[in-house]
C-alpha cells in the first residue's frame, strides 16, 4: 500500500454484513453503489462477514464451507471485480458457523485476489494483522499504518470475551519495531469488531426518563446514556455499546505513545458515530446488511481519507444505502419488524418482560369481567 501522488490515500470500511447464502440484492446494492462511489484504495472488512449463527448454513454437513465461500465470494465480487485490495478481520459471528477464523482467512479470503495484510508472526493468523501505507516517492518510509484486531467472540454465561492481551502485547512489539524502522512512531488507525470499555467516555451518562437516553446493560447495567460533547451533531447512537465485561488493558497500550489516532469499530449495528477520549478518536461503523437487525436505510459505510501532508489528521464521512440507492428496499416488512427487534439477549430481557407483564394484565381483566358477567 502506498499513498498517491496527489498524496492521498482513502480506506473504506464495511462491517456487519452478516449475510447468509440467499444474499440480499440490498446488501448488494449499498455496496456496489458505495465502492463505484467512493473508489477506496483499501477496503477493510471488520467482522461478521457472515451470519455464523443462521439457520441457513446449518445441516450442511460437507457442503458447509462451499456454501460460506460462495457467500463470502458473492459478497466480495463488486471489491475483487474491481480490483481493489482488501483486509479482513473477525468478529463474534463468524466462527458460529463452524469453520474456524484461521481456516476462514486461509481457505477462502487468502485465496481472493488483492487480500493484503501482514499476519502477526507465531498467533493465530486471523488474530491480528498490519498494514503499512508507504510514502508516495516509492521509498519504503512508513507513512501511515492499519492494525486490524480480532477483538473476539461471544463469552460462556453471555457477553464477549476479554480482549486477548497476547495482541496487546504484539501491537506493543509491532510498534515499536515500526518506530525503529522509520524514526519515529508511526501513525496509525485500528480497525476491530467489537467496542473497547472506553467507548462510554464518550457518551454522556444521564437520567432515565430524558429524552433520546439509551438504557446500557452488563458493566453498565440500568445505566442511560446519551452521545457526549466530542461527538458530532449527526452522530447516532441508538443501542448501548456491547463491551465485554473485562477490561484487558487495550485502550491503556494503545494510548501510551501517541501513535495510534482513532479506532473504528462495528458490531452494534444501528450506531454511527465518532467521539474523542483523551488522545484518541473512537468510532462507530453502521452494519451495511439487509438479512439482519440495522438501522434501515441509514445502514452504510465509512470512508477515511488519510493526507500523505499531514499523517496525524484524517477525515472520515459515512455513506448510506438512502444517500446512495434511495428509500425503497426489497423485503420492507422484515426491514421494518427487525429494526424493531432486540439487538442482543440483554435487550430481549426487559422487553419479554413488558410484554408477560401485558399479557398478565389481559389476563386478569378477563377473569374479572368474566366473574363480574
Amino acid at each position: 500500500m502506498r499513498f498517491h501522488n496527489h498524496s492521498t490515500f482513502k480506506i473504506m470500511q464495511i462491517t456487519d454484513i452478516q449475510e447468509v447464502p440467499d444474499v440480499s440484492p440490498d446488501t448488494i446494492r449499498l455496496l456496489e453503489s458505495a465502492i463505484e462511489a467512493e473508489n477506496p484504495d483499501l477496503i477493510v472488512y471488520t467482522g461478521d462477514q457472515i451470519k455464523g449463527y443462521g439457520v441457513t448454513y446449518k445441516g450442511k454437513g460437507s457442503e458447509l464451507e462451499s456454501a460460506v465461500a460462495k457467500t463470502i465470494k458473492t459478497l466480495l465480487e463488486p471489491v475483487t471485480r474491481r480490483g481493489i485490495p482488501f483486509a479482513v478481520t473477525f468478529g463474534n459471528h463468524d466462527r458460529q458457523v463452524g469453520i474456524s477464523n484461521k481456516d476462514q482467512l486461509e481457505k477462502i479470503y487468502k485465496t481472493l485476489p488483492n487480500y493484503v495484510g501482514e499476519s502477526a508472526n507465531g498467533m493465530n493468523l486471523s488474530a491480528a494483522s498490519y498494514i503499512p501505507i508507504k510514502a508516495s516517492d516509492g521509498s519504503d518510509k512508513d507513512v501511515f499504518n492499519l492494525y486490524l484486531f480480532d477483538s473476539g467472540t461471544d463469552a460462556k454465561g453471555g457477553g464477549y470475551e476479554p480482549f486477548d492481551k497476547k495482541i496487546i502485547e504484539w501491537y506493543k512489539k509491532t510498534r515499536d519495531a515500526l518506530k525503529e524502522k522509520n524514526g519515529a512512531y508511526v501513525p496509525s488507525i485500528i480497525f476491530q469488531h467489537i467496542p473497547m470499555p472506553e467507548y462510554y467516555n464518550v457518551l454522556k451518562r444521564v437520567k432515565r426518563g430524558e429524552r433520546g437516553a439509551i438504557r446500557a446493560f452488563r458493566a453498565h447495567k440500568n445505566e442511560y446514556y446519551k452521545l457526549g460533547d466530542t461527538c458530532a451533531k449527526d452522530d447516532i447512537l441508538l443501542e448501548p455499546p456491547s463491551i465485554p465485561n473485562e477490561n484487558t488493558g487495550e485502550f491503556n497500550a494503545i494510548s501510551q505513545c501517541g501513535d495510534v489516532l482513532a479506532v473504528f469499530v462495528g458490531h452494534d449495528h444501528k450506531n454511527s458515530f465518532v467521539g474523542r477520549y483523551k488522545n484518541i478518536d473512537l468510532g462507530f461503523t453502521p452494519s451495511c446488511g439487509f438479512n439482519v437487525y440495522g438501522n434501515r436505510t441509514k445502514r452504510g459505510v465509512r470512508c477515511i481519507i488519510l493526507d500523505e501532508n499531514h499523517p496525524k489528521t484524517y477525515h472520515t464521512y459515512v455513506r448510506t444505502y438512502e444517500e446512495l440507492v434511495g428509500k425503497k428496499v426489497s423485503r420492507p416488512v422484515f426491514d421494518y419488524l427487525s429494526s424493531k427487534a432486540p439487538e442482543t439477549v440483554d435487550a430481549a430481557i426487559p422487553m419479554i418482560g413488558r410484554l408477560l407483564g401485558i399479557i398478565a394484565a389481559i389476563a386478569v381483566i378477563l377473569i374479572v369481567l368474566c366473574a363480574l358477567l
